[in-house]
């Protein structure tokens, strides 16, 4: 990391003294960068609450809907150490501005599309564009903000990502009921107009001034986009393929290989797509490791609680979305505390803390039946929200913080990327651990609630409705069947919940003991050299 000393104060402010006037404005910078952050945290969680009326609409089937989320999911993660490296090389500012106008455009092509392989298709185009957004936001501020003040700058930033994310259920849910599934996707177009024009006028040009002389890694980057697809292509299709089959091990034993060979390709290469000498730095890695465990708590348990809040206890989308406030409320608290807590004890503390308080959320939902009172909700639901906005504000700060400033745009890659892999798998496994506990109740369950046996086990193929909170009901079943079908069929779900908090807060817990013991109380900066 020697170079980085070289780099340490000139590189902060390159564009204030090219430009002055607002350009120099660091807070301009971040109110910029905060346009594109939002409409991409909007677009990842509203979809879960538009999927149904997709269904519905486009004759769709259950794998269809999947892949609406999927697409999005593989072509993001596949790109975003590229779209950092980029930026970092070719001017952040220059592809912050093409991924907004690249994912704004796709958005409205999502809902004029008229069929669901339009959208699957467009919903790549819109990942690919948010991995060359989302790695330059972190960069642009790191580019601009003295070390100081760049611990506020992420907790804000962190906040922002939070609050869309969590505001996405509510406003999806508004859009879906009142106007049309299309409309969750058309609203990007006024926000990303707004991010184009602010961001143009506002944002400062910063680049690695050493990456124009280096090769472009064109290796590097086949090699990585290849393992991430083929990791994620398999934990995705896990869940229907099942975990143990050829194709789920096979997919998953090759992008292994493939970021093996990667990893071992970037020692060798004279100008690496991501520079392994950035591990050496345990807050980084650790700092990567635990954005990965965030988002997979976070988005699994999101995703499950949607699920049960809507098909379980029957409530409308913004019913749902509006019940689950107090997690955005309480991640909005979260980040700018996370962000002072982590300036004066360092990431130590606060990860550990973060890590534990959604630890205590998840085994918190040990306690929910299917006719919980709204009583036993609300408390997760902060948790949840305090323990994900702490980790985000440490864990930004650990990766881009811990990195040389040269590096900016491949460590905010770095994050970005871990935050969706951890997202899809949290996602994934977390679903089918849902799937495979209630294929084994479903049947006990249903006739405990006093279905007779052969009719039990008659219902045993629905067990894929079962898992996504449906009960099983004919329009000509009986009244006193019906009413079994449903107490069976719910309880089997949470029986799934269950499961699946279980397993969810035991990583939680693994993490806060990694963070703990593996990131020393003071971490070196580069920039302070």
């Amino acid at each position: 990391m020697a170079p980085a000393g070289t780099l340490a104060e000139p590189t902060h402010f390159p564009p204030a003294a090219e430009t002055g006037g607002r350009r120099s404005n660091a807070w301009l910078t971040l109110a910029a960068v905060a346009f594109g952050l939002f409409m991409v945290g909007l677009d990842g969680s509203v979809v879960s609450i538009a999927n149904p009326e997709i269904g519905r609409d486009l004759h769709a089937s259950t794998s269809d809907l999947q892949w609406v989320t999927n697409s999005y999911l593989l072509a993001l993660a596949a790109a975003l150490i590229l779209g950092g490296k980029l930026g970092d090389r070719f001017g952040r500012r220059t592809f912050y501005l093409i991924g907004v106008a690249g994912f704004t455009l796709a958005s409205v092509a999502i809902g004029l599309a008229g069929s669901i392989e339009g959208v699957i298709a467009f919903r790549a185009v819109q990942g690919f564009f948010g991995a060359l957004l989302m790695p330059n936001t972190l960069g642009l501020l790191r580019a601009v903000f003295p070390p100081k003040k760049f611990g506020m700058a992420v907790g804000i930033w962190a906040m922002v990502s939070s609050v869309s994310t969590a505001l996405g259920p509510i406003v999806g849910g508004f859009l879906v009921q009142h106007v049309s599934w299309e409309s969750v996707f058309y609203i990007n177009a006024p926000i990303g107009v707004i991010a184009l024009a602010f961001s143009a006028a506002v944002l400062p040009q910063s680049r690695n001034e050493h990456a124009s002389h280096e090769r472009f890694d064109v290796l590097g980057v086949a090699l990585l986009a290849a393992g991430l697809l083929a990791l994620v292509f398999g934990v995705v299709k896990g869940e229907t393929w099942g975990w143990t089959s050829s194709g789920t091990l096979g997919a998953i034993g090759a992008g292994l290989l493939l970021l093996a060979l990667f990893g071992r390709w970037e020692t060798r290469v004279a100008s690496p797509l991501l520079p392994m000498r950035l591990f050496r730095n345990p807050a980084l890695t650790i700092g990567s490791i635990i954005t990965a465990l965030n988002f997979f708590v976070l988005l699994g348990v999101i995703f499950f609680v949607m699920i049960y809040l809507q098909n379980v206890r029957g409530f409308t989308p913004v019913e749902a979305g509006v019940r689950t406030l107090p997690l955005s409320l309480a991640s909005v608290v979260a980040s700018p505390l996370g962000a002072a807590l982590t300036d004066k004890f360092g990431p130590r503390f606060t990860m550990p803390l973060g890590m534990v308080l959604q630890g205590a959320a998840c085994f918190t939902l040990l306690g929910w039946s299917a006719g919980s009172s709204y009583a036993l909700m609300w408390p997760p639901f902060i948790a949840l929200g305090l323990g994900v906005g702490m980790v985000m504000a440490s864990s930004s700060d650990a990766i881009v913080g811990n990195a040389p400033v040269k590096d900016a745009g491949v460590a905010g890659g770095l994050q970005a990327t871990a935050l969706q892999i951890g997202g899809a798998l949290g996602t994934s496994v977390l679903i089918s651990l849902i799937s495979s506990r209630v294929g084994a109740t479903l049947t006990g369950e249903l006739t405990s609630a006093g279905l007779p046996a052969p009719a039990a086990t008659g219902l045993a193929e629905a067990k894929d409705a079962v898992a996504m909170g449906v009960a099983p009901i004919g329009i000509d079943t009986p009244a006193q069947l019906k009413a079994a079908i449903i107490e069976g069929s719910h309880n089997a779900f949470m029986n799934g919940v269950h499961t699946a908090a279980v397993a969810a807060g035991a990583l939680c817990i693994a993490g806060a003991v990694l963070a703990a013991l593996g990131v020393r109380r003071t971490t070196a900066r580069p920039q302070h050299h």
